[in-house]
């Protein structure tokens, strides 16, 4: 009330300040300084975060960009499958050789006849994980070793280039693992390459696990972890066919400690031999010292998402929210991303293939392909904070990173108007006319917003950046509040990601 009055009347305050004959010195100055820290605005902590014009990095419709020649502009663009790891002071990202190209009829017969040798595996470096640089392809062609084992048996199935790189440092060398693969069977390689630099050039070092059509599993989708308990290395692999596999490496050579070895069984999902689980992207947080396994449920054009669970061994046994063993033929809970949409925007969908990173620094993210509705075919580079709550789980953030810094938040600034989603896997079957995928997300299959007013009413316990959300009747504890980007409004502004009960992901954004 004292600093109201203050500020309310300052004429009033100095007349009080300067005229009061019976004040001690000491009370002159108190009086003096509450003043001066009023006028000043040191109490302008007590008005709410609001949202601040900012202009978005890039834009999300890359067609202007998309031609060849154009290349250099690609440094968001045409991401599929992303690994992402920092080496030095520089990230460095690796993804599927997929290209979107423009659908003119000038581009026909680029695309069909002279299509340019644009080589496998597209790089690409940051300083910041916002501004990227597209380095080009780190192979010129495929492998010989994997096209000999493929080709031979798929002919004209096999894929044109290669799919799912990973990438990791050992003894001061590179070590690439890269898939070669078979549209729709389980013909597939896996094979390694090495390098003195991130940037290559890379040296073919052998198979790591191949497939055919009489195999269980299917040799694609690489990620690979140590056990930091007793020293062990670990590949994960796995998709769609037989579920997700754990085989453990030679370290010194990167190749299967035991040659031909396929490994054991870590997880797949109910109906498995219908609907996917791929993409696994095993990491360790040495904080929970928990492994924590990522897998993408659905087509990957449309309702792509992405799902964890958690293990004390790289190999397993993982449990999911509610402690279930993904073995067991169940769908995995939580659901980290699923297709979605804002406000003033078309909306995202393919929100999946995960990597998994930290900066070095304590801080965590998550990238993945993002699909730009309502076409679904540009493939735009989505990077999200990522947060671990006190019982381990992580937590995902509602909008990319545009390298907003961290403010240290009150409550009363995160009081307000927000978009509010619940991100929940909305898959509905359909006839997919035998192509196994459809590019055609359906109105009820996005998660779409609506409004929520934070207040004393629905906040509780807020602490250090978190606090306990009344929704709908029920506690959500441990939400995460943070300063980041809205890219749909393009504005800085406050977002909040938790997983309630039933193991949704909620994201919200403040608007007002």
């Amino acid at each position: 009330i004292f600093l109201r009055i203050m500020r309310f009347n300052l004429e009033n305050t100095h007349y009080f300040i300067f005229k009061s004959q019976d004040m001690s010195k000491f009370g002159y100055m108190l009086i003096l300084a509450v003043v001066v820290a009023a006028v000043s605005g040191c109490g302008e902590s007590l008005k709410p975060f609001q949202p601040a014009k900012s202009p978005n990095p890039y834009e999300d419709d890359y067609s202007k960009v998309a031609s060849y020649e154009n290349r250099s502009k690609w440094g968001t663009y045409n991401v599929h499958d992303p690994v992402v790891r920092k080496f030095g002071d520089t990230y460095y990202a690796y993804s599927t050789d997929a290209i979107w190209w423009p659908p003119k009829k000038d581009n026909d017969t680029l695309f069909k006849k002279d299509k340019p040798k644009i080589g496998n595996i597209q790089v690409r470096t940051s300083k910041d994980l916002v501004n990227w640089k597209f380095e080009g392809w780190a192979f010129d062609s495929v492998p010989q070793e994997a096209w000999n084992f493929v080709y031979p048996i798929s002919k004209e199935k096999t894929s044109r280039g290669l799919w799912a790189p990973y990438i990791l440092e050992y003894n001061g060398k590179y070590r690439m693992y890269y898939c070669l693969s078979t549209f729709g069977e389980k013909v597939s390689y896996i094979g390694l390459s090495e390098s003195d630099s991130p940037l290559g050039p890379w040296q073919p070092k052998g198979c790591v696990v191949k497939t055919d059509e009489n195999s269980v599993m299917n040799a694609i989708d690489p990620t690979i972890v140590d056990d930091k308990k007793n020293g062990k290395q670990w590949m994960i692999y796995g998709s769609f066919f037989g579920g997700i596999f754990a085989v453990e490496l030679n370290k010194e050579t990167g190749l299967t400690k035991i040659e031909g070895d396929l490994g054991h069984l870590v997880a797949h999902r109910k109906n498995f031999m219908v609907d996917n689980m791929e993409a696994p992207e095993v990491v360790y947080n040495p904080q929970t010292q928990k492994y924590y396994l990522f897998v993408s449920y659905g087509p990957l054009v449309t309702t792509y998402n992405v799902r964890v669970s958690v293990a004390d061994a790289p190999e397993g046994p993982y449990s999911d929210y509610f402690g279930v063993n993904p073995k067991d033929e169940v769908n995995t809970l939580p659901v980290l991303t699923a297709p979605y949409r804002f406000e003033n925007h078309p909306g995202w969908a393919g929100l999946g293939h995960c990597t998994v990173f930290n900066d070095g620094n304590g801080n965590w993210f998550l990238a993945s392909q993002g699909r730009l509705s309502p076409q679904n075919m540009f493939m735009d580079f989505h990077i999200r904070r990522l947060f671990f709550r006190s019982d381990g789980w992580p937590m995902v953030s509602p909008e990319r990173y545009a390298g907003e810094e961290e403010k240290e938040l009150s409550e009363g600034e995160i009081y307000g108007e927000y978009e509010f989603l619940t991100i929940k896997d909305n898959y509905k079957e359909k006839d997919l006319g035998g192509t196994g995928q459809s590019n055609a997300l359906l109105e009820e299959e996005v998660n779409k917003s609506e409004k929520l007013v934070l207040d004393s009413g629905n906040v509780k316990d807020f602490s250090k950046g978190c606090f306990t959300l009344i929704s709908d009747g029920k506690q959500v504890k441990e939400v995460k509040i943070f300063v980041g980007h809205d890219w749909e409004n393009q504005t800085t502004t406050l977002l909040f990601t938790g997983i309630n009960d039933e193991g949704f992901s909620l994201w919200g954004k403040k608007i007002k």
